[in-house]
């Protein structure tokens, strides 16, 4: 598909009401999921901010929303409209949150965890005896908070078959795709994980070559 024609079907989409884009988002197709949350992305992150007072917690929340509704369209009979569903599923999201931090007020971001991905990105060397700028220890959380950070549609398979430990058709299945698309994405966000990682493990130096 050329830029134009990728344009012009952004165009088209853009142009649509929300029950539409629901109807295709119901059948597969992801531009008009993408399209729809990013009508409301701003509006459910202030109404996050304003339960959570914290962006990270904010931006977790409003990322598990968008992976909840995706989940789950299928399901939406548009009795509501759109916009009225997802920020019920977004306040969920945040009153568990508060639930979950009253009970465990210890738990934090290093809680999450990515197996064996922590400690296995194959970053290029960009430099005999390169020097990394970040210890062990932040290289892991900078990886969690980079994962939390990857568009939904990445993250999601991602997450299933990276932390869940799911096969790449049983990943496929559960979102309901075809395995070609699971992996089409799963390289996606390997490689943009990859690209955001490489940024924080340069040197100073290089990063100003």
């Amino acid at each position: 598909m050329t830029k134009t024609d990728a344009d012009r079907k952004g165009n088209a989409l853009s142009a649509m009401d929300d029950p539409a884009l629901v109807r295709l988002a119901q059948v597969g197709h992801d531009p008009a999921f993408e399209e729809l949350i990013g009508r409301y992305r701003a509006k459910l992150f202030k109404t996050a901010m304003g339960i959570l007072r914290n962006p990270e917690d904010a931006e977790d929340e409003l990322q598990n929303a968008f992976w909840n509704a995706y989940r789950h369209i299928g399901g939406f009979e548009q009795n509501a409209q759109f916009s009225t569903w997802i920020t019920r599923i977004l306040l969920n999201q945040c009153l568990m949150r508060l639930r979950k931090d009253r009970r465990r007020p210890q738990m934090s971001i290093d809680s999450f965890s990515l197996g064996d991905e922590v400690t296995t990105l194959d970053l290029p060397d960009q430099r005999p005896n390169q020097e990394l700028t970040l210890s062990g220890t932040e290289i892991s959380g900078t990886l969690r908070s980079e994962v939390k950070r990857l568009p939904p549609l990445m993250r999601q398979v991602l997450l299933l078959v990276h932390l869940d430990e799911l096969p790449i058709a049983d990943a496929a299945a559960r979102l309901g795709i075809s395995v070609p698309a699971a992996k089409s994405r799963l390289l996606r966000a390997r490689q943009e994980l990859r690209r955001r990682m490489e940024r924080h493990l340069l040197t100073p130096e290089m990063a100003s070559v």
